[in-house]
């Protein structure tokens, strides 16, 4: 089902702690944050917002005047079934959003007159990320037909946007629910480092350098000169780009054997007669 005009809106955050702050773990920012869906209309919408909360570690699901009674069990809460039953029914926003400290409302703005601050969901995370490091946060999306009414909004302190085409504004609810819960679990500084390859050692580059060499010059690309000083004109200067090349390409202790084990094969499978330099 998607969110029409002034229905989208989304919010996120993240568990990160903050600079001096109290040490907590991971988990305990996460139980900080209630989405509330208000008044949905399709309970295939709740399920996948509760599939993606449980994706994310979000565990407080509240609805409000859900359409569909039958929602708990929704088939699109795929791995989420425990959280959808442990979902907790309202019937207003303030008693969905009463023990929190900050109530932050989706929208996709659209044509009607806001009377609060809208941020875009990137610049709104840290805001969320910092409450949550001390206290609950409520996360609130409108229904697929309407998005949140006035009312509802009186109830935020501020709203946010998800950053979709001025021409399509509107997500399905399930969609938005996705994408602000990962923006709010998004955090960079704990993205894993890749670790550096060893490189190879400048012996090993050598004997590549000799294989390689041995090849071209079986190939014909390399012209075995008789005369030392045509070897000295034509042929020296030939190697030692081909030396330079085999450095710029920065090859790991392991990418380098595997080319030296190419090479060999080649020359294996060529049947040369004459023995590679590289293997002396």
């Amino acid at each position: 089902m998607l969110l029409l005009g002034s229905s989208l809106s989304l919010s996120f955050i993240d568990f990160s702690p903050a600079v001096n702050s109290s040490p907590l773990s991971p988990h305990s920012a996460l139980d900080r944050l209630r989405v509330v869906l208000v008044s949905p209309r399709n309970p295939l919408n709740i399920g996948a917002a509760a599939r993606a909360m449980s994706n994310f570690g979000y565990l407080h699901l509240r609805v409000l005047n859900p359409y569909e009674l039958a929602f708990r069990e929704a088939r699109s809460a795929v791995g989420a079934a425990p959280l959808l039953a442990r979902a907790e029914e309202f019937k207003t926003v303030a008693e969905a959003v009463a023990d929190c400290t900050l109530v932050v409302g989706t929208t996709s703005v659209g044509l009607r007159q806001l009377q609060h601050p809208v941020r875009r969901l990137e610049q709104a995370a840290p805001s969320i990320r910092k409450r949550l490091a001390t206290s609950p946060v409520a996360l609130l999306f409108g229904s697929e037909k309407r998005g949140l009414s006035n009312e509802d909004l009186s109830h935020c302190h501020w709203l946010l946007r998800i950053p979709t085409r001025e021409e399509h504004r509107s997500m399905n609810l399930g969609q938005a629910v996705a994408v602000c819960l990962y923006e709010l679990a998004r955090n960079p500084q704990a993205a894993p480092h890749p670790t550096k390859p060893i490189l190879a050692a400048a012996a090993d580059l050598e004997r590549l350098t000799a294989l390689l060499l041995d090849a071209l010059r079986s190939s014909g690309y390399v012209k075995a000169n008789s005369s030392s000083s045509q070897k000295r004109c034509s042929a020296a200067p030939t190697e030692e780009k081909i030396r330079r090349l085999v450095r710029r390409l920065h090859l790991s202790a392991t990418d380098a054997e595997l080319t030296l084990g190419i090479l060999r094969q080649i020359f294996w499978k060529l049947g040369s007669a004459k023995a590679p330099a590289a293997e002396s």
